[in-house]
């Protein structure tokens, strides 16, 4: 591919430094100083508070004494301060070029607990960026200080484009794909998605554990985090993948009261009413509730799905240096089960290699919406702050982790017409292949997922001479506690396509008839221990030049596995594994362009298997080796953002199957993955009314030492190729219809092996194009918005390892009031 070629990526970069610098210098010898202080409601001094002049690069932060001073050029403008749920603050300013302008003192309704979880943008008026994270590198950095790759999608964002869900935001997320939307079942994090070729979920909330085991409602979400490439060495490796995480950032509460009542509507019967209220209950405290109830039915002639959210949270400030945050996050969900059409048979006994060779029934269910399985997630937070002096704190986090699930979840074979017959006698041979499918169910009964973590983070940020260190250093400790059970029930066969059958007799009352027999349940039932300290520094060894060193030591502690009446069934184990990870970023234009590069570490702690020999081995420790480069830009006074590069991950130790003498399994772990590819992502906003996300991803993954079946082919996890998004907005400028916009994007998907093999062939997924369009009109007290989603009624297919249908067109027509 020409895009990956290094003369290509070479000459971008040699673009990008000389029209940056052309842009920088015309400012070079213009500019003046602007200086001030800013403090709380309560007359405190703010530190470490983002400040910056509207539509502009140009800000800072502030010091211990709530100060600012920094340079841009000469002009009038207004600084800015916006933090999370409080109407943003700004003041005019006049910078004049060789003189410094003193800004009145400026305040902030805000207390020093809220103002830690600040989230400003001095480019406010690129409305889709986020400039500074926390729980990235667990330091708070600025985008072009930070050698990771990630991407940031904004709650500004999904309210302009009528979302309501984690899983159809990341549609704006470069290079991650949704494969399966969300089981339900305990232990899952939400949908599955493919990043960088791995299979990745949602298992994080604020840098630590918060598993949700239905489609996670994004009532309470202020952001989305996906964090790209092997991350062990910060979040460890229970929560990540290979390929990168997902990690949701929440609302927090704050100073003031505000209120903001939602309803939604649409197609498919969709109902959703939202609050978010927050009120302080004295000065040192504040209390915040999101809660949204969603009922929508489905494109398909069964099928429906009830959720709650319901998410309080509490802050408290004890005194200058201590505060609390205590926060809770509860889910209930009622839901019919979506089609997965599994391989029973196949492809080459099919003779099916693509969608189009088979029948199935787009609108078809397949089975009645009678059939609904309960989920729930309930899940508590602790945050303690504490502040030692100006150049050390510490975090302390507790984490509990709950999931419940109890139902059945039906599922579909496809079978060729002589296993139909095996499984039905006297089903007829009809012309062709895949003429039926196998009706199956994969219950859970009372399920339980119960997980514990406690994090101490204590981060530091001081000189050594003139060199900057900014340093965490951390322990964690994870817990996690499986009880789940499942068990399984086949109902006969049903034609693929046909106008007479009655899908809806496979119902509740089949299902029902099913009961649980703990001889015939498959448990996960476990428990394991994990150990982590860490530690992470970025030195700033000149203004332009920066390191970043970590390094982390896991002790993994596995108590073996049981059988429902609590017979050991495997031997307790343990592993250590170290994770390290390196960056280094070079500014050619400070605070505009970084070119960075890292060497970063993944890794997992694989089950015992059995050897050549017939004897249970604990294996080796699966690890993830990626080397990355690229360019990360916040260039022409912040109107155009983004980042370019390119990875390559090698992973090793992956374990391959055999078959021996006398039919006996084994394994052996000496396999090896490849996968390298390209990311660009851009977040433009070239005129004061448009706002433009792009984003293109390139992934090569192969198979470099496995099976004789599966050599050097593509994982049929790894996802598609070839991704594409793409979203405009315009608001109409300063005029009595300010608030008003329009806003229109899609995505692209190159086409997905879901099967890859010798032995069964492929099965292709088909490329698709799907757009989107909507309208809003947003103003201070209230705000109205219409979404048309999927706007040209593309049928569509994801899918792990499976063919899941995909949701036609649908009108969302949402309304809301504000008061603040």
């Amino acid at each position: 591919m020409n895009i990956l070629r290094p003369l290509h990526f070479k000459l971008f970069i040699i673009l990008t430094v000389l029209l940056a610098t052309l842009n920088n210098s015309a400012f070079a010898q213009t500019r003046g100083t602007v200086s001030g202080r800013v403090v709380t409601a309560s007359n405190l001094p703010a530190s470490s508070v983002s400040i910056g002049l509207l539509g502009t690069q140009y800000g800072t932060t502030t010091n211990d004494n709530g100060e600012f001073s920094f340079r841009a050029p000469a002009g009038s403008y207004k600084i800015i301060i916006s933090y999370i749920g409080v109407q943003t603050v700004e003041i005019p300013v006049t910078i004049t070029a060789g003189n410094n302008t003193v800004v009145p003192k400026i305040t902030v309704n805000a207390s020093l607990s809220q103002l830690s979880e600040v989230n400003v943008i001095a480019n406010r008026g690129n409305r889709f960026t986020r400039k500074v994270s926390v729980d990235v590198a667990k330091i708070p950095l600025n985008n072009l200080e930070n050698a990771q790759s990630y991407t940031v999608v904004t709650n500004e964002l999904l309210k302009e484009q009528n979302i309501f869900n984690v899983e159809d935001a990341l549609r704006n997320a470069p290079g991650i794909q949704k494969m399966w939307d969300a089981t339900g079942r305990a232990g899952d994090g939400g949908g599955y998605f493919t990043l960088r070729g791995f299979v990745t979920q949602t298992r994080l909330r604020n840098g630590v554990a918060g598993l949700v085991t239905s489609g996670i409602d994004a009532a309470n979400i202020e952001k989305i985090e996906v964090i790209k490439g092997p991350s062990a060495t910060l979040f460890g490796s229970t929560l990540t993948s290979f390929g990168g995480l997902v990690n949701r950032v929440t609302k927090k509460p704050y100073d003031v009261f505000g209120l903001e009542i939602g309803h939604t509507v649409g197609s498919y019967d969709l109902n959703r009413t939202s609050i978010d209220l927050n009120t302080p209950l004295s000065s040192a405290v504040s209390f915040r509730l999101n809660s949204a109830y969603n009922y929508e039915g489905s494109f398909q002639n069964y099928g429906n799905s009830r959720t709650l959210a319901v998410a309080p949270s509490l802050a408290i400030k004890a005194n200058d240096k201590l505060s609390f945050l205590l926060e809770s996050e509860m889910f209930f969900g009622k839901n019919a089960a979506k089609p997965f059409f599994f391989f029973y048979d196949s492809p080459n006994a099919l003779g099916a290699h693509k969608v189009s060779d088979l029948n199935i029934m787009y609108k078809n269910a397949y089975v009645n919406d009678d059939i609904q399985s309960f989920s729930r997630s309930m899940n508590y937070f602790g945050t303690m702050n504490y502040k030692f002096n100006d150049k050390f704190t510490s975090s302390t986090i507790f984490s509990s982790s709950n999931s419940y699930s109890n139902g059945p979840s039906p599922y579909f074979y496809l079978i060729t017409d002589a296993t139909a017959a095996t499984i039905a006698p006297g089903t007829p041979n009809l012309p062709g292949e895949a003429n039926y499918v196998y009706l199956n169910d994969q219950s859970t009964y009372r399920s339980k997922l119960n997980a514990i973590e406690i994090q101490e983070n204590i981060n530091g940020d001081f000189n050594i001479g003139t060199t900057r260190h900014r340093f965490v250093f951390g322990l964690d400790f994870q817990r996690q506690n499986s009880n789940q059970i499942f068990y399984g029930g086949s109902y006969g066969i049903a034609p693929i396509n046909s106008p007479n059958y009655d899908y809806g007799s496979f119902n509740k009352r089949l299902t029902d008839a099913n009961v649980y027999d703990p001889a015939t349940a498959y448990p996960y039932i476990y428990k394991t221990n994990t150990y982590s300290a860490y530690a992470s520094d970025v030195v700033n060894i000149t203004d332009r030049l920066i390191a970043s060193a970590g390094l982390r030591v896991d002790r993994y502690e596995n108590k073996g596995n049981y059988s429902v009446t609590g017979t050991q069934t495997s031997a307790p184990y343990a592993q250590t594994a170290f994770s390290p990870k390196f960056g280094l970023i070079y500014q050619p234009i400070k605070e505009a362009l970084s070119l960075f590069a890292n060497y970063q570490n993944g890794f997992q702690n694989p089950a015992p298997f059995t050897n050549e020999n017939g004897q249970i081995t604990t294996p080796k420790i699966q690890n993830a080796n990626q080397i990355e480069g690229g360019v990360k830009m916040a260039l022409f006074n912040g109107k155009l953002n983004g980042t370019v590069s390119y990875y390559r991950i090698n992973l090793t130790n992956v374990l391959r199957s055999f078959t021996g003498p006398n039919s006996q399994f084994y394994q052996v772990q000496d396999g090896t993955q490849l996968s390298k590819g390209f990311e660009a992502e851009i977040i433009a906003n070239p005129i004061a009314s448009v706002n433009i996300i792009a984003g293109f991803a390139y992934n090569d993954s192969k198979l470099t030492k496995a099976d004789a079946d599966v050599q050097g082919l593509r994982p049929n996890t790894a996802g598609s190729p070839y991704m594409a998004n793409f979203y405009a907005s315009y608001r109409l400028p300063e005029t009595s219809l300010r608030g008003l916009g329009i806003g229109f994007g899609g995505n692209y998907v190159s086409a997905n092996k879901i099967i890859n093999s010798v032995s069964q062939g492929t099965f292709e997924l088909p490329k698709y194009t799907v757009l989107n369009a909507n309208l809003f009109y947003d103003r201070a007290q209230y705000r109205f918005g219409l979404a048309v989603n999927n706007l040209t009624n593309k049928e569509y297919y994801t899918g792990y390892t499976t063919i899941n249908p995909q949701r036609l067109r649908q009108f969302v027509l949402s309304a809301s009031y504000k008061i603040k």
